[in-house]
Parts: C-alpha cells; sequence; structure tokens
C-alpha cells in the first residue's frame, strides 16, 4: 500500500529505537559524514549543492531519496512545508530518524517508492542514482510521485572526471556513472523535461590547491586513504579548512565538471 502523506504514522522506528541509534554513521565509502575533518572535502562538495538549491524547496512537499546520513533533509526542513526520506539501509532510516526529528522517514526501495501519485512538489536526489541498478525505474518513480510542475534535484559524479577512461565507476558502491548526456537522456526517457544542467567545479582555491598537491587535490587524498598511512599535516589543514564558497556551479564546460547538477520538470 503507498503510503498518503497526511497521514502521520510514517515512521519507521519507536522511541526505543530512536534512543538507541548512533550519534554518527559509520564512515564507509558508501556516504559522506559529517564533522570528520579527513571527510571534510567530500561533505563539503555535496554541502554546496543542498545550498544552491535550497530555495526551491521553500514552501514545498519534499521527497529526499536517499538522504544518507540525513543532514541535507534537515537542511531542507528549515525551508519546506514537510520532508520525507525514504532510504533502504536500516542503518541509515534509524539514525535520520533519530538526529533529525524534522525528516519523516520510511524504509523502502528508491525502485518502488511507498507514496502516493501526484503527492509531492520536490523530489531530491543528490549523488545517490549512480548507487542504483535499475537507474530507469527509479526515475519513473519519481515523476509518477510528482504533482504535475513538480521538480526533480539530481547531482551525480560525472563520469567523465570522476572514473575517467573506465567503462566501470572506480567507487566499488557505484553501480553506473553518468556524463551530461546519459543523465539527460534517463530523465527524458522518464518523461521529464531537463530545464538546467550546471556542473560543480573547484573554484580558485581549489584549484591553487590542486597545484600544491601534485596536480589533483583529490588524488592526494584518495592516495593517503589507500595506503592506511596518516595524514600529513598540511594535507589534513587544507582538507579541513574547505568551504562550499570554495566550490563553483557553473552552466559552462559540463564535460569538465566534477559533479553535475540537474533540475527537471514533470510536466511544466
Amino acid at each position: 500500500m503507498r503510503a498518503d502523506l497526511s497521514i502521520s504514522l510514517i515512521r519507521v522506528t519507536n522511541a526505543r529505537s530512536r534512543a538507541a541509534a548512533p550519534a554518527t554513521l559509520p564512515l564507509t565509502g558508501e556516504r559522506t559524514v559529517p564533522g570528520i575533518a579527513a571527510e571534510n572535502y567530500w561533505f563539503r562538495r555535496h554541502e554546496v549543492v543542498y545550498r544552491a538549491l535550497l530555495s526551491r524547496c521553500a514552501d514545498r512537499v519534499v521527497l529526499e531519496a536517499g538522504p544518507g546520513e540525513g543532514y541535507g533533509a534537515d537542511l531542507i526542513a528549515d525551508l519546506a512545508a514537510r520532508v520525507l526520506g525514504i532510504d533502504y539501509d536500516v542503518q541509515a532510516v534509524t539514525h535520520v530518524d533519530a538526529r533529525y526529528p524534522r525528516v519523516a522517514m520510511i524504509r523502502a526501495n528508491l525502485v518502488e517508492l511507498p507514496i502516493a501519485d501526484s503527492s509531492v512538489d520536490t523530489v531530491v536526489n543528490y549523488q545517490v542514482i549512480e548507487h542504483l541498478w535499475d537507474q530507469p525505474q527509479f526515475l519513473r518513480e519519481c515523476h509518477r510521485v510528482l504533482r504535475p510542475g513538480g521538480e526533480l534535484l539530481v547531482s551525480t559524479p560525472n563520469r567523465i572526471t570522476f572514473s575517467p577512461g573506465r567503462d566501470t565507476p572506480l567507487n566499488p558502491f557505484h553501480t553506473r556513472e553518468l556524463n551530461a548526456t546519459e543523465l539527460t537522456e534517463l530523465l527524458t526517457d522518464a518523461e521529464f523535461v531537463v530545464d538546467t544542467m550546471t556542473g560543480v567545479h573547484h573554484g580558485p582555491t581549489l584549484r591553487a590547491l590542486d597545484t600544491k598537491h601534485g596536480g589533483s587535490f583529490i588524488a592526494a587524498q584518495i592516495d593517503r586513504a589507500l595506503a592506511g598511512d596518516p595524514w600529513p599535516a598540511d594535507l589534513i589543514d587544507d582538507v579541513a579548512r574547505i568551504g562550499i564558497d570554495d566550490f563553483e556551479l557553473s552552466l559552462t564546460d559540463i564535460d569538465a565538471s566534477l559533479d553535475l547538477v540537474a533540475i527537471a520538470v514533470k510536466n511544466p
């Protein structure tokens, strides 16, 4: 049975499980977690999209499909009329339900959303679609649950720069990464109209850090993480100081972007 957003009993955990939920989620490489110095680059790279598109959620009923740790869904709750989160991971659902009470969580598969037709204004899906095995079916579900004129907000790593020259993703948690053309085709096939396609790029500070750390600030972090050795003090300090203003969203040079950011509309 599909959930009706007018029903208040959409929580999946009780008071006892909320009280027992861990204060933080473990850092597995599958999702970013706030408050960890060595993870700060990736956290801010995700956060910049939440901040950039936040106003599009104002006064709307918002579904975040795959909220992960939940910090972004809670940020959206500052402006939205209501925020619902859906995730398949039990630990994530329990954590979000406990830490961010303004986000109503449901455990479900994203390719079969337990939400009524035409019942939400906005679907948010940041850094998630690359994890899904059936991306077309997920997008069809997003189209179904959105009201006419509703928006799907998507971000995902740009395959061209994230896994360059590879047929399979570098990240073992990713099933299929996309370039801008492929993402546009998926959205169009699901009967969305792509309103905007932008890309996340390094700003001046991060470009300077690319130069400082041998040509790639990202590679410097990944190399240290894979080696399992302590990070040099200057690297950890540089990572910890990164903020959202160190990234830029641009409509130009999409193929060179780090992440793709799309705004797609149902029946505009």
